[in-house]
């Protein structure tokens, strides 16, 4: 089988939880600043729907980690890849939740 690489795994239950935790607050279209443990933040609309996956580190260990695509209609073709793992707090800017879309 083959994965796919990301420069940092988590295998701990609170880890994992964590990330299901962020995954469960991204519902798509939903438009988000989401701030990263360097301090820096990336504001967007969720594009697709992240999920958790299993990942190989450089190394070759196996763990969990996942991403979450933002875009930005007022950037045409820039789009932001941010890895769940790096989240430490998603601030919702508009009222779209898990369940409910912009249609």
């Amino acid at each position: 089988m083959t994965y796919e690489q990301t420069a940092e795994i988590f295998t701990a239950p609170s880890d994992v939880e964590r990330l299901k935790g962020w995954v469960r607050s991204l519902a798509i279209n939903a438009k988000v600043r989401v701030r990263l443990r360097d301090g820096s933040s990336v504001t967007g609309i969720v594009a697709i729907t992240p999920t958790v996956q299993v990942f190989r580190n450089p190394a070759g260990d196996e763990g969990i980690n996942g991403s979450v695509k933002l875009e930005d209609p007022q950037q045409p073709g820039w789009d932001g890849l941010v890895w769940l793992g790096d989240i430490v707090d998603i601030e919702h800017l508009d009222s779209v939740t898990m369940g409910a879309t912009k249609a």
